[in-house]
């Protein structure tokens, strides 16, 4: 997973004045008329693509391999989204709703908790949305009271080392608060956490096993490689090990 802090970080420091222009940090916001025809297929197209290659690359490829890859020019890309930051807010953010609404089916259509959190792994990990997450997300650290399904603290998101608030350094065990507009990794962070308290409570997870473990699992096990079968079959069976190391194991 490469995804660049440096770069997510200008993004959220411009999100008020991008918001304004862009529609609340989205390419598209509010219009009067719907999009031509012609206009809705290339930002199709763009959104695909900037998916595959930040998905490859991480956030920190630039806007060129993105119209690359999405055949515009770089023009059409920044007529749809007026900065990077824009673009990546928009991945980021529909990746983590993606996940979000997984986790969700996973919770109401899975009776046993160790089925429904192995189900969300395994849907997450198909979809690729593990590659495209946000870093707060996947810095997340969770303050959990064992046997307490109700503790659950989203907000506590550490820091990687080197990269501080406004450049300057920051330890590893070092905390700082999920921005409060950020409620779609908060909204990701709650229900993820059910799992996880219902799988621990029933005695099928490790007691050890936090939130940012699952998230990592569904960013570490979904690589990305240029055969498309090959791909599946190395993130089914990278799965499936690490599923069994986030098992208990009888005393």
């Amino acid at each position: 997973m490469h995804v660049q802090d440096s770069h997510w970080s200008s993004a959220l420091a411009a999100g008020g004045m991008v918001s304004a222009a862009a529609g609340n940090g989205r390419g598209d916001g509010p219009r009067t008329t719907p999009l031509r025809v012609d206009a809705q297929r290339n930002l199709e197209h763009v959104l695909r693509a900037a998916r595959e290659v930040f998905g490859e690359l991480g956030y920190g490829a630039p806007m060129e391999d993105v119209a690359r890859r999405a055949r515009v020019g770089v023009g059409t890309v920044y007529r749809r989204f007026p900065s990077k930051d824009v673009l990546v807010r928009r991945i980021a953010e529909e990746e983590t709703s993606r996940l979000t609404d997984q986790a969700r089916a996973a919770l109401g259509q899975e009776d046993e908790p160790w089925s429904a959190l192995s189900r969300f792994l395994r849907t997450s990990v198909a979809s690729g949305a593990g590659r495209l997450l946000p870093p707060q997300v996947l810095r997340v650290g969770v303050a959990e009271e064992r046997g307490d399904a109700s503790v659950f603290d989203e907000a506590r998101v550490p820091q990687q080392r080197g990269h501080g608030v406004g450049g300057a350094g920051v330890g590893a065990g070092e905390l700082r608060l999920v921005s409060e507009d950020d409620t779609g990794a908060a909204a990701l962070l709650e229900v993820v956490g059910q799992l996880v308290e219902r799988a621990r409570a029933a005695g099928e997870l490790r007691a050890d096993v936090s939130v940012s473990d699952v998230l990592l699992v569904i960013a570490t096990a979904a690589p990305s490689l240029p055969d498309a079968a090959q791909q599946a079959a190395a993130s089914a069976r990278l799965l499936d090990i690490l599923l069994e190391g986030l098992r208990s194991r009888p005393a």
